[in-house]
């Protein structure tokens, strides 16, 4: 072969093999694109409406997910059950699924639907099958089960008494927040709480727990439990109440596209 040749090929097939390493790096790029868990379904709580997730709806928006907002009537367990498995009905593929405070029971029946493919509770209940929240909750009493602020209006709606919002649901968010949110509550009817769970979804998917540290309306204790229990991966923020998901938003939704990334893979 003629010497002058020889560079030639050899810059040939280096420039072949980087060809190659690109468009194989297109093709994995491609599939790890189109196994990417992105709907994120998220389920308020008891006395909430989902206006309260905007700024982690914000977040989850601006990195790249498509996410919906539930909202639950309240009016029975099951409503709120099939509120929820409506909005998953709605996605393109599988979601993520996420609820805070009562929402957390509610996932945890609603996650069976075969497109839920990780749960993420925040502050939130995880009872078992056959399990109640009013039950569970009086393993590790809160202050607001033990505080009398739960009213009932004669139609057996329960909401929490205005003057002690604050303190018992929101307090690390300012005064005329919380004093919004406890004008708005949405009246959550009183047996929701003594439903009993049909199957626990997370007995078969995997779940994250996020514990709010100074949170009065479920006991930060009860809510280790519950993380503990089901091997759930548990992040802690030390000094949130129960409106964690408003007050430490980036923390939630990073504990959210950690699971989002978790079933991904």
């Amino acid at each position: 072969m003629n010497n002058s040749m020889k560079p030639m090929r050899a810059g040939i097939f280096q420039s072949l093999c980087i060809t190659f390493l690109l468009f194989s790096c297109g093709v994995l790029s491609a599939q790890n694109q189109a196994h990417r868990v992105r709907n994120i379904v998220l389920v308020h709580g008891a006395w909430a409406d989902g206006s309260g997730w905007r700024s982690v709806y914000d977040i989850l928006v601006r990195d790249g997910y498509n996410v919906s907002i539930v909202q639950e009537p309240e009016t029975s367990f099951q409503e709120d059950v099939t509120a929820v498995t409506r909005i998953l009905a709605m996605q393109d593929g599988p979601s993520v699924l996420v609820g805070h405070s009562y929402g957390g029971a509610v996932i945890t029946e609603a996650g069976t639907d075969p497109s839920v493919v990780g749960l993420v509770y925040i502050a939130a209940h995880m009872p078992d099958s056959g399990e109640k929240e009013s039950d569970d909750g009086k393993r590790f009493p809160s202050d607001l089960a033990k505080s009398g602020a739960i009213k009932t209006t004669p139609d057996g709606f329960t909401y929490i008494d205005p003057a002690q919002f604050h303190q018992l649901f929101a307090a690390d968010l300012p005064g005329d927040q919380a004093e919004f949110m406890a004008r708005s509550q949405v009246l959550n009817f009183a047996d929701n709480f003594s439903a009993a769970i049909t199957t626990a979804a997370w007995r078969t998917k995997p779940s994250w727990m996020l514990v709010a540290g100074s949170d009065r309306t479920i006991s930060p204790d009860l809510e280790r439990w519950y993380g503990k229990r089901a091997n759930s991966h548990t992040v802690e923020v030390a000094g949130a109440s129960h409106s964690v998901y408003i007050s430490h938003s980036k923390e939630v939704a990073d504990v959210i596209e950690s699971a989002a990334r978790a079933v991904s893979k």
